[in-house]
């Protein structure tokens, strides 16, 4: 009788798949970097923008907007193995079983911060400052959106103001302004400077370069320093929060909150005519609005951003760049709007095993 002899092959096959499982295991933290930085990134930056979104539409209702930061995210791995190896030997033949198992544990863990108490009054009702606004503007973004959006006033002239009766429109002279102060910043004859005293007391100054300037840029110079009633000598002038200046050297900026700039876009979107004509909406702005935030009674297919409210979608066309712009833009002011000092968020941390 010939000797028992197992088969080599299910040792053969169980030490390489063993060797592997090992290998796997010991770079499995870096590996998730890169994987769990974008995803993670991409999923805040879109539920951002349902959330602004959101309050934008319920704002077009009087529904309260209510925020909620992603305040911690904890992603925790783990990655058990298990190799075991049983046989039986019998009379005439031998035989292995060989078993290799795996068990991949993913738990994250989430937290939500509501804005209440003071954050939510500095975040949504205190008025942005107006050096940010003009920083903003310095920084590359257009002026005329910028400031049509943030602004409610500038020495006087009025902008687009909502109430429940509707949307009064700006006046002319405003938008004439916003039209020259885009025509210089594309020219680079305007700027914005920080001077501080020994106080450390900080004032901003709206800078006006006026050498080496071509003959149309010295005339919209010209034409807005009559518009905003400024000194036709002074190449700066103090920036300052208010209604109206003090003096023909002071450019008195009315800004607005978050809530009403919330509030003015939500003008543009489109609600069924049975909602206005009910009272369960305000009337806003249709027809050949420049922007447009539509309404449909199924989801979307080519969306930037979509939302489903009142058994409705409201949704900006990812074609349509005014609109996409204008809302990049709200969302941009609401990262400075909360000055206040707290912790970074979110936080992600991630242990792996």
């Amino acid at each position: 009788m010939k000797p028992l002899r197992p088969s080599p092959t299910p040792l053969a096959w169980l030490l390489p798949a063993s060797l592997l499982l090992v290998a796997g295991c010991s770079s499995m933290g870096p590996k998730t970097i890169p994987r769990d930085r974008l995803d993670y990134s991409s999923a805040i930056a879109e539920s951002w923008k349902r959330h602004a979104l959101l309050n934008v539409v319920k704002l077009r209702y009087f529904d309260p907007p209510i925020s909620v930061d992603v305040g911690q995210i904890v992603a925790g791995y783990s990655l058990e193995t298990e190799i075991s190896l049983g046989g039986s030997v019998e009379r005439d033949n031998a035989s292995f079983t060989p078993s290799v198992g795996a068990h991949y544990t993913d738990r994250p863990t989430i937290t939500y911060t509501p804005l209440t108490g003071n954050r939510f009054v500095r975040t949504a009702l205190m008025p942005l400052p107006p050096d940010a606004v003009f920083f903003t503007v310095q920084a590359g973004w257009p002026a005329d959106g910028v400031l049509f959006a943030a602004v409610a006033s500038l020495n006087g002239l009025k902008n687009q103001e909502g109430s429940l009766a509707g949307v009064t429109p700006p006046e002319p002279a405003f938008l004439r302004t916003l039209d020259l102060l885009l025509r210089l910043q594309q020219a680079g004859a305007f700027a914005v400077r920080i001077q501080q005293d020994a106080k450390k007391q900080q004032t901003t100054w709206l800078v006006f370069r006026s050498q080496s300037a071509s003959a149309e840029t010295l005339a919209d110079l010209k034409a807005l320093r009559t518009l905003l009633r400024l000194n036709p000598e002074a190449s700066e002038y103090k920036l300052v929060y208010g209604a109206t200046p003090g003096n023909d050297r002071e450019l008195a900026v009315m800004t607005r909150s978050m809530t009403q700039i919330m509030g003015m876009l939500s003008a543009y979107v489109q609600v069924p005519e049975a909602h206005i004509t009910e009272g369960r909406a305000t009337p806003g702005l249709g027809g050949a609005a420049a922007l447009r935030i539509a309404c449909s009674p199924r989801r979307p297919a080519e969306a930037f951003a979509a939302v489903a409210y009142r058994d409705l979608w409201f949704w900006i066309d990812d074609r349509d760049l005014k609109t996409k712009r204008a809302f990049a833009l709200l969302m941009m002011l609401g990262t400075m709007a909360d000055t206040g000092e707290h912790p970074p968020l979110p936080l992600i941390t991630i242990p792996t095993q």
